[in-house]
């Protein structure tokens, strides 16, 4: 028996008219739970175990599954329902054929079961659990459901660039309306019909459909090959070209980049055509005509339409529409090539006015040059004429002078470009040797300063300043002073006598700031510093009357270290003489005197300790200390050495020899029953032929605090003997005295450095803030007893020179640099005192 006309309803029971099969339908419940992971879950009943899809229950609370049909119980009876009558094969046949008419269906022809709806998966639910409705829960829980599950679907998202709190979309725009659905008219296929894009869509994505413009091409082109239902002709369209685009189209044409004249070069092979064909660059394609007899027109290479005969063009030449083409294509290159000449030769008439101003300029200034310097020439020549032996009018130094301050005002840059070397080798030496030519330095030492100063200022060369290294080949003043004046001067020096020095040490000071140093070096090195050096070896101190600071001193200023070889023979020479002097003799301190701040400290204090210390001592060996009758001439020999030997040689005498015979005389006195008057006197007398330099030295304080200790111990002995009255009071009171000069002296000595130190950091910090870096120069140079001036009218890139002793230099955003041999040197602060020492 067969069972296939058993049917089953949407609710699981059997029905006659419908065939069995698993209900699908998605109902309202299904969407509003769908994303809700927290419904309740539909639990089995008792009832439901047993019976399965028999079991009563109530239709609003029955969600089918999903997951195929259910397992039938075969051990229940089967119940026979009726299902009614199958229809027969005529009704189907008219069914049949009503389906294939072409008529709109509407969307309410469909019944509500049908409509487009999307499918949702999930278990069974109840529709009273309500959790989730669209757009009952915020944004921001939307898909929070993917805590429970991988969250593939998030991770795809991100991958295809989806940013959380954004829309979908290209733009990001979205959408907020769930998409709608728009019925198509028949049953034709997508697209047949136009565009089934709705209002939303159009308003979401404001795009133009390409499908839709495919579609306008298609039809504009199948409509060409249709005959015009008007049944007129449509008239030929002709295209015009004006002069104006052509000339636009070259110049487009004409800029072509590196790479597109690379690619217009290339040669190309054509074999779209009949024949062979080979073009030389890429733009010939371009211009490529179609040949007669290459090729059927197009409307004899389609088919003929289907019903209808082929027509034949009614007149068509080919040949003709070549040729004509080939004129036509000539005139539009006759032309562009007319207009880009054109335009090249406008550019030529702009280039050559812009040359012929620029060579009207040069022809201006070239004749001006040539105007300077042909009255330059005028004077030069005049110079030379007045040069000559035979002249009336002959040329003098002073005239001379005021020609080249002429050239140098009026005609600087000619003056600057000259050979200034030439000029003045020719005109300027001759009259400057015939104007020294009498000269005698030793006698009038300033002679001639001022015109060679004026000179200076003309012949000197800008780049190689006067104070550089010897340049006789760049520097015509270098030149002039080697040549013309340095003569005068060794004639005169291979004559003088180094102990007559005043006159030759004028005689250089007045030069000093008009020749150069390097000219100036030579003279006391080469010239003066062997004739002293050669006097030093001759002189003896026995027998010489003059003493040799006399002419050696006045040579400090401007010799300075030069003369540290002298020093040592010198120094060598007086301790030989001061073998067999006694210090009565005050001749050696009147010789001795003048050399103690020449020579070093270092060098003078051995020479001190080596040749007079010991004299000193034994003559205060010989000194007899007797109160009654006191010979004071040994110790005033002694004394009047204090200023030249140091303190610390004078108290190590004081202590060795003469102290400890000092205080045995007044034990010896006090002894004896003095008169204390008279010790007190005695004590007081010796204490005053000691200056405070040496009393302040705590050896000569302790000397005396132990006589004193020595008197109060004699007046406290003589407690029961006869004792002068009020000695012991006196000795006290003396005491006390002494004390409270002492204490006094000290406070005062440490309150003097007090104020001094506060002085000068006083001066520090008020000196420290306007102070730039040429003030400390100044400064170090006021210590150092160095001259520090500018040198008038002298620059080095913009820097005023500045001579600091011997030394010249330039300040350069904080830092000294000095001349050296052929560059300037940096140099510190220190290095450049010790430089000029």
């Amino acid at each position: 028996m067969s069972l296939s006309h058993l049917y089953r309803d949407g609710e699981g029971h059997m029905d006659d008219d419908d065939d069995e099969r698993e209900n699908f339908e998605i109902t309202d419940w299904d969407l509003q739970n769908e994303f809700n992971p927290n419904r309740q879950r539909h639990w089995q009943t008792k009832e439901e175990a047993t019976y399965g899809v028999w079991a009563e229950r109530d239709s609003d609370e029955e969600r089918p599954s999903f997951g195929g049909k259910r397992a039938r119980d075969y051990s229940a009876p089967v119940n026979f329902i009726s299902a009614g009558l199958k229809k027969g094969a005529a009704e189907e046949a008219e069914l049949e054929d009503s389906d294939d008419e072409e008529k709109p269906v509407t969307q309410d022809d469909f019944p509500k079961d049908f409509g487009p709806k999307k499918l949702k998966t999930g278990g069974n639910f109840k529709p009273s659990q309500k959790g989730f409705a669209g757009g009952t829960k915020s944004f921001m829980d939307f898909g929070s459901w993917e805590r429970h599950t991988k969250g593939i679907g998030q991770k795809l998202l991100q991958k295809m660039g989806y940013v959380p709190g954004r829309g979908l979309g290209k733009n990001a725009q979205g959408i907020i309306n769930p998409i709608e659905a728009k019925q198509r008219k028949g049953k034709g296929a997508v697209g047949a019909y136009g565009s089934e894009r709705t209002t939303q869509s159009l308003q979401d994505f404001p795009v133009v459909d390409s499908e839709e413009e495919a579609e306008e091409e298609f039809q504009k082109e199948l409509s060409q090959w249709r005959k015009d239902p008007s049944g007129s002709k449509k008239k030929p369209k002709y295209s015009y070209k004006t002069v104006e685009e052509l000339k636009a189209k070259g110049r487009i044409s004409k800029k072509l980049t590196a790479p597109q004249k690379e690619l217009a070069q290339v040669k190309v092979i054509d074999m779209t055509g009949r024949e062979q064909k080979v073009y030389y660059s890429y733009s010939q394609i371009s211009h490529k005509h179609n040949v007669p007899d290459d090729g059927l027109p197009l409307q004899s290479q389609l088919p003929p339409l289907p019903g209808k005969e082929a027509k034949a063009p009614g007149f068509a030449l080919p040949e003709l529409e070549h040729n004509l083409q080939l004129l036509i294509d000539l005139t539009e290159q006759e032309i562009i090539q007319n207009d880009r000449q054109l335009q090249y030769e406008r550019d030529m008439v702009v280039n050559l006015s812009h040359e012929l101003e620029k060579m009207s300029e040069v022809l201006d200034h070239e004749e001006r040059v040539i105007s300077n310097l042909s009255k330059v020439l005028e004077m030069v020549e005049e110079c030379e004429r007045r040069m000559q032996p035979s002249c009336s009018d002959p040329l003098t130094l002073d005239e001379c002078a005021r020609v080249f301050e002429t050239l140098q005002d009026k005609y600087y840059e000619e003056y600057r470009m000259s050979d200034r070397m030439d000029l003045a080798v020719a005109i300027v030496y001759p009259l400057m040797k015939d104007y020294f030519k009498e000269w005698d330095p030793l006698k009038d030492c300033a002679y001639g300063t001022e015109i060679v100063s004026k000179w200076k200022s003309l012949l000197e060369n800008d780049q190689l300043l006067s104070h550089g290294g010897q340049d006789l080949s760049a520097d015509a003043f270098h030149r002039l002073i080697w040549e013309v004046w340095m003569p005068f001067v060794r004639n005169i020096v291979t004559q003088w006598q180094p102990r007559n020095c005043d006159p030759m040490v004028d005689f250089l000071d007045s030069w000093v700031h008009i020749i150069p140093v390097w000219i100036l070096d030579n003279i006391l090195d080469q010239l003066i510093f062997p004739k002293l050096q050669k006097e030093v070896d001759s002189w003896n101190p026995l027998t010489d009357t003059v003493p040799i600071h006399s002419w050696i001193h006045p040579w400090l200023p401007l010799m300075r270290a030069r003369l540290e070889p002298l020093y040592s023979p010198i120094r060598s020479k007086l301790s030989s003489a001061l073998q067999k002097w006694h210090p009565s003799d005050s001749s050696a301190k009147l010789i001795l005197q003048p050399w103690k701040d020449v020579f070093t400290p270092g060098s003078w204090e051995a020479f001190m300790v080596k040749n007079i210390v010991p004299k000193l001592g034994m003559c205060l060996g010989e000194l007899v200390i007797n109160p009654h009758q006191q010979h004071m001439d040994a110790f005033y020999w002694v004394i009047d050495w204090e200023g030249m030997i140091s303190v610390s040689s004078l108290v190590g005498l004081l202590e060795k020899h003469f102290f400890p015979k000092w205080l045995q005389v007044l034990c010896s006195w006090l002894s004896n029953s003095p008169n204390y008057e008279e010790i007190t006197k005695w004590y007081l007398g010796w204490k005053s032929m000691f200056s405070d330099q040496v009393l302040a030295h705590p050896s000569i304080k302790d000397k005396f605090n132990e006589a004193l200790d020595i008197m109060n111990r004699a007046v406290s002995s003589n407690v029961g003997a006869y004792m002068q009255p009020g000695a012991r009071e006196n000795i006290a009171y003396l005491t006390h005295t002494e004390r409270r000069k002492d204490f006094q002296y000290e406070a005062m000595q440490e309150r003097r450095e007090a104020e001094n130190m506060a002085q000068r950091g006083i001066g520090a910090a008020a000196s420290s803030v306007p102070m730039n870096f040429k003030d400390l120069i100044e400064t170090k140079a006021e210590e150092h007893n160095i001259v520090f001036m500018p040198v008038i009218g002298k620059r080095h890139e913009g820097k005023q020179l500045y001579t600091f002793g011997r030394i010249v230099i330039y300040i350069d955003r904080g830092v000294v640099f000095v001349q050296g041999e052929k560059t300037w040197v940096p140099t510190s602060l220190q290095s450049l005192i010790d430089m000029a020492k």
